[in-house]
């Protein structure tokens, strides 16, 4: 019956269009897109893969407001073409410093009494994403062209289980949820999804600059485009454009293997190139800082008795980095203005708290060696923040420092939505003014990433998900979580989890008095819901060029499994992800420089598996030091319990991996002089 259906919607495309079909094939010859219209002049277009339809016929354009203009039918063809491009281009930090660019494009030019579309599609051997560029020939009003919806389809052509949170315009901080396809009612994306005839995809978005998010709506069981409005006063208009406008690109992944989704580099094959001409200056590092003692409610932002940034405890964090191989620390809470409750105007980036002198703290880790990363929380007052950027970021740029983390915390930014035109537009003049002034950016309450980091690789990382916060006042973050962002939330990009957390339980502050509530729960009521073996392995396999030790630098003195922290270089030169499910495992590996490191983690279910050590140089022996739970390890009843084992080992062997339920493992593999 199904195969009957397929052929019936076949004959109806063809019937639809006629000879007009306008295609193109991945170089490979496994994808193939199709591109046409209907007797409506309604552009559409459909995905085959290994000739077996992977999207339904469906349909493209815009709305917008004005009705003297129509960006969505009654098109006409006017020229069509094919063109092949490959190309290999490095990147000065990523999970793979090389990337290969080998497409097949296909530009279709349209055109209406109104306005010329031109539909671009580049189809890689690991997907398609295509993009839609106008052209209206008059001028229409002062503002521009308001666009009110978008109309792009996605019509899965088999159902399946997908992953995905909830469409939400101002935070991604949601439960990922595992749905049928074809059940899904929104969700934001990346969507990634395993059709029931075992392909994978994950529908996205790449080189989103100046419009607003896309999320993805059920409309007639069909997922389509959503655009998020301006805000909850202004429901109706999603973005102003000018005459001429081009659109973010519209992304399918496709893979065979879970892996293959991570694996991909479609993402960043679809931005522009780097705009900067030096980049020398821009590092991946690991850092540490007081947040995590925040969360937990035993230091304050405020000037008060508990305040956690002061110039004592800044040097017990640098003389920490110092002593351990980390490269920077963080301190919020460093400036003036956290104590009145609401009064966001109160920030001051230029003036110290009280109790932090910045000068002595700078002075001190430029001695020590160690990189002091400057933090600029928002509470999401733009408008403001905008006002005074160019000078909070020359004071940071005139004392030499050259990293920045924002935060956005609360709802709306001045009466917008986070992920509005309004919120793309400010984190693109956060990236250039950093830029300009050689600043590395690390932003929380971001808008998602979609491939930016290619054009400003100073836009290092950011969060974008329910983070380890969560595990501090609340129920925490399932097991299941970890293995679900990398296939989800991490396919746009890099994320700033702050992982490692030995102290599962808070049982270094356990009955301090000067532990308060934060957020609504004490964190006594609290704890991490993995094995600690399986916090070391995240520093692995949620990946981000600046990563965090993130629990109290008490909880590391004099640990044993800290040294993997101390060997670990998040400067990667190469990755793969090597084997996984999606919300069951992940198995990944990385090269920095001559070693290598290996992360595995679990979702509840302890597992076993064999993995070939084939990654590894040939023919050189690696000391390979194994982090592993150990055999009685159980994240809800044992969480600390540890084995650390070294062997040597090449690139000829195979290792058997044991994970806990709940667990993880972390090799690092050092080559043998």
């Amino acid at each position: 019956m199904k195969q009957l259906f397929i052929i019936l919607v076949l004959a109806f495309c063809m019937q639809a269009c006629g000879n007009n079909v306008w295609d193109v094939h991945s170089p490979n010859g496994q994808i193939y897109v199709s591109c046409f219209l209907t007797e409506e002049g309604v552009p559409v277009y459909t995905i085959d893969v290994d000739k077996h339809p992977f999207v339904f016929k469906s349909k493209l354009g815009m709305v917008c407001k004005e009705r003297t203009i129509d960006l969505s039918e009654g098109f006409r063809f006017e020229s069509s073409k094919v063109t092949r491009h490959d190309e290999k281009w490095t990147q000065p930090w990523g999970e793979n410093k090389e990337v290969l660019d080998q497409h097949k494009e296909l530009e279709v030019r349209l055109a209406n009494s109104d306005c010329k579309l031109t539909l671009r599609f580049r189809v890689f051997n690991d997907g398609v994403g295509f993009r839609y560029e106008y052209e209206v020939p008059y001028q229409v009003g002062n503002e521009g062209i308001i666009i009110t919806d978008e109309l792009t389809q996605f019509n899965i052509a088999q159902d399946g289980l997908s992953w995905s949170i909830p469409a939400h315009f101002d935070s991604y901080e949601q439960e990922y949820r595992e749905l049928r396809i074809y059940e899904l009612e929104n969700a934001n994306t990346p969507m990634t999804f395993r059709t029931d005839n075992g392909l994978y995809g994950s529908i996205h978005e790449a080189a989103l600059v100046d419009f607003p998010e896309m999320t993805l709506k059920s409309d007639d069981g069909i997922l389509t485009a959503a655009l998020a409005p301006d805000g909850p006063n202004n429901l109706e208009q999603k973005a102003v454009v000018p005459r001429t406008f081009i659109t973010p690109w519209r992304t399918i992944q496709i893979g065979r293997k879970a892996v293959d989704l991570i694996n991909s580099s479609l993402i960043l094959n679809l931005n522009e190139p780097c705009a900067m001409k030096d980049v020398s200056w821009i590092k991946p590092g690991k850092y540490v800082g007081v947040w995590w003692g925040m969360h937990l409610g035993l230091y304050s932002w405020g000037k008060d008795a508990r305040h956690g940034a002061t110039t004592e405890r800044a040097k017990q964090y640098i003389d920490f980095a110092a002593a351990n191989n980390i490269d920077a620390v963080l301190f919020e809470g460093w400036n003036d203005g956290w104590t009145i409750a609401n009064a966001h105007h109160d920030f001051d980036f230029t003036k110290p708290a009280p109790d932090f002198d910045l000068d002595a703290v700078l002075a001190y880790a430029r001695e020590k060696g160690v990189d002091y990363i400057i933090h600029h929380e928002t509470a999401g007052e733009v408008a403001w923040y905008e006002q005074q950027l160019e000078n909070d970021l020359d004071f940071a740029a005139e004392r030499d420092i050259h990293a920045l983390k924002t935060g956005y915390a609360g709802w709306l930014l001045d009466g917008h939505y986070h992920h509005s035109q309004y919120g793309v537009r400010h984190y693109a003049i956060l990236a250039s003014e950093a830029a300009a002034r050689k600043i590395m950016v690390d932003a929380h309450e971001p808008i998602k990433e979609t491939g930016l980091r290619r054009t400003y690789p100073n836009f290092m990382t950011r969060e974008g998900a329910r983070g380890m916060e969560w595990n501090a006042w609340s129920s925490g973050n399932k097991p299941s979580h970890h293995e679900i962002l990398p296939f989800a939330r991490l396919l746009s990009g890099p994320m700033d989890y702050t992982p490692g957390i030995f102290d599962i339980e808070y049982r270094s502050i356990a009955g301090n008095p000067d532990v308060k509530v934060w957020n609504n729960t004490h964190s006594s009521e609290c704890r991490v819901n993995t094995t600690l073996a399986k916090q070391i392995a995240l520093w692995v396999t949620l990946y981000s060029p600046w990563q965090m030790a993130a629990d109290l630098i008490e909880n590391y003195e004099g640990h044993p499994a800290f040294q993997f922290f101390r060997d670990f270089d998040p400067d990667c030169d190469w990755s793969e992800a090597l084997q996984g499910e999606i919300g069951e495992y992940i198995a990944i590996a990385r090269r920095s420089g001559d070693k290598f490191f290996f992360g595995a983690t679990t979702n509840e279910d302890g597992r076993t598996f064999e993995q070939p050590l084939s990654f590894l140089k040939p023919g050189v022996t690696y000391t390979a030091t194994i982090y592993a739970d150990a055999p009685d390890t159980d994240w809800q009843t044992k969480p600390y319990a540890y084995t650390i084992e070294t062997k040597e080992v090449t690139s000829a062997d195979t290792l058997t991996v044991t994970l806990a339920p709940g667990g993880g493992q972390a090799i690092s593999f050092i080559p043998i002089q």
